[in-house]
């Protein structure tokens, strides 16, 4: 059973009094402990995508299926209790978060909304997640804009984990960070995954900013056929050459190493905005 599993979603918006379509029956899976990159250029589809996902807004048509339940026919407690599970990172922590707020109070609204721990215990869970992403526990009272902007990603993913989640959706998370600052965010994702069994979600328009077990491309373009997918110029990775150039890219980044060979490029198909999965 997969971990998450979308169906025909759909969402419109309306401009200028007319409706037009942010997402049109997109379908995808992500399996547990996999990452699905989602790359594409502007305007076509992504955050929207994720903000469905969440259900931060809601979707106009098709289903979402979380832990093998219908996610969309949740509400209340266990919707709430729920999104535990499910959580998100996004790609500015700054207006993500309460400037004016400290590094504690931010993890310490998780631990207490979901009622993960005990007042008493609360600090030393606080102290522990700064410790798994790599930071000093003493940042624990520093506010917000006190801290760099690799340490406020750090921050909000130690919130993101502190409820335990199956699957974390990463929105342009390490975009706006250095090169150097991006790969070790990157690495400490992978590590995490590796040893807690996250999925994520990476939205990105740099697939060399993901670490991907499978890439799915939306793009505004009409629907095309499988094949004729695989060739269109918009296709990430079309052929092994281009998934070598790919991994080149990112093990330039992270210093991490990867084999190419094992890259077998399959083709998924949407309407309206083309999905194109390349799975490994």
């Amino acid at each position: 059973m997969s971990l998450l599993a979308v169906s025909n979603l759909a969402k419109r918006y309306r401009r200028g009094g007319k409706p037009f379509p942010a997402v049109d029956d997109v379908s995808f899976e992500i399996e547990p402990a996999e990452t699905l990159a989602l790359a594409g250029p502007s305007g076509s589809g992504k955050s929207t995508i994720a903000r469905l996902v969440l259900r931060l807004i809601e979707p106009d048509a098709g289903r979402i299926d979380f832990e093998g339940t219908d996610f969309l026919a949740l509400s209340g407690a266990a919707l709430r209790a729920r999104r535990a599970r499910l959580q998100m990172v996004f790609q500015d922590p700054l207006a993500a978060f309460n400037p004016r707020a400290t590094v504690a109070r931010v993890l310490d609204d998780p631990l207490r909304i979901h009622g993960i721990a005990s007042r008493a215990e609360r600090p030393r869970r606080i102290a522990a997640l700064l410790e798994r992403v790599g930071l000093d526990a003493g940042l624990a009272q520093r506010a917000i804009h006190e801290i760099s902007g690799g340490q406020r990603q750090r921050v909000a993913i130690a919130r993101a984990i502190a409820t335990r989640p199956s699957l974390i959706v990463l929105d342009e998370a390490v975009s706006a960070l250095d090169v150097s600052v991006r790969g070790q965010i990157l690495e400490l994702l992978l590590d995490l995954q590796r040893r807690e069994r996250i999925a994520y979600l990476f939205i990105s328009h740099d697939l060399a900013s993901s670490a991907p077990s499978r890439i799915a491309s939306s793009s505004s373009k009409p629907a095309v056929s499988p094949r004729a997918a695989m060739r269109a110029p918009s296709s990430p990775i079309r052929n092994r050459r281009s998934a070598r150039r790919w991994w080149r890219r990112r093990r330039n980044l992270t210093g991490t190493n990867h084999d190419p060979a094992k890259w077998d490029p399959v083709c998924g198909q949407d309407h309206g905005r083309r999905i194109i999965q390349d799975v490994s």
